[in-house]
């Protein structure tokens, strides 16, 4: 995840949490889809880093669909 997006998404917790419109449920939930969301990033940025080890015509392939 880039360092911008991570700032982003630091940004939006931050602001969920100061939230007075949001009960603690929608609060928790929120931060949960959050971390959901964070950690299947990071898996398919593992995924990405692992196939373009495989060969650099694999690694050629992921930039060429934008992937990388």
């Amino acid at each position: 995840m880039s360092q911008s997006n991570l700032k982003h998404l630091e940004k939006i917790k931050e602001n969920i949490d100061k939230s007075n419109a949001l009960s603690e449920k929608e609060k928790s939930d929120s931060f949960k889809r959050i971390e959901e969301w964070y950690a299947e990033d990071q898996s398919f940025g593992t995924l990405l880093s692992d196939l373009s080890k495989v060969s650099p015509k694999i690694e050629a392939f992921l930039i060429d669909l934008g992937l990388i």
